[in-house]
């Protein structure tokens, strides 16, 4: 009788196999301090170059940062968000504080979301930050756009259509160096 209920309960998926997690990637370990900062000091002085003057540009240096913000939040966060958005103000000669204002809340929306982000895969993640990268790139729009004194147009949209485009591309090659070396050779012991 006993054995009768244990196939009945391991036919119906009650077992603890139903309870595998939405992403089977295996876990991830945490990135090392070089490699994090290298990726952002690289994307940050890739980021002063002129093409960040088209206006549907991705601010790749905002997705970076949203990025590690999610999967190293003790290393980068919003205070790193702020100082990376405040050398961007000082570039660009904008306004002061309207890139550190679009990093931060890009960094305290990803932040916020990263219980939740953390459980599914890329792809799905991406959907989840196009409304953080629409929310972070408005509020510095309309800022810029009350002090101008007229509307700026919707061109930052595709920007932040594009970051989130993007996002499942920046996991794969920010996560490639720790993925390669979890796996080895594969054929040795």
């Amino acid at each position: 009788m006993a054995r009768r209920v244990k196939v009945e309960v391991a036919s119906r998926g009650a077992g603890l196999s139903s309870l595998a997690p939405i992403d089977t990637s295996p876990f991830r370990r945490s990135a090392s301090p070089a490699f994090l900062w290298f990726t952002v000091i690289v994307v940050w002085l890739f980021s002063l170059l002129q093409w960040r003057s088209w206006q549907p540009a991705p601010d790749l240096l905002l997705l970076v940062i949203a990025y590690w913000c999610l999967n190293e939040p003790r290393r980068i966060g919003m205070t790193t968000a702020f100082c990376f958005g405040i050398l961007m103000d000082v570039h660009d000669g904008a306004l002061l504080g309207v890139h550190a204002l679009t990093y931060t809340l890009a960094a305290y929306g990803t932040l916020q979301l990263s219980r939740r982000l953390l459980r599914f895969n890329s792809v799905v993640q991406c959907v989840h930050m196009l409304p953080v990268f629409v929310i972070a790139k408005s509020a510095s729009r309309l800022i810029e756009g009350w002090l101008a004194g007229e509307w700026l147009g919707w061109g930052w949209l595709w920007s932040a259509i594009l970051m989130a485009l993007l996002w499942p591309l920046v996991d794969v090659l920010l996560q490639m160096p720790q993925r390669r070396h979890e796996e080895g050779d594969g054929g040795t012991v």
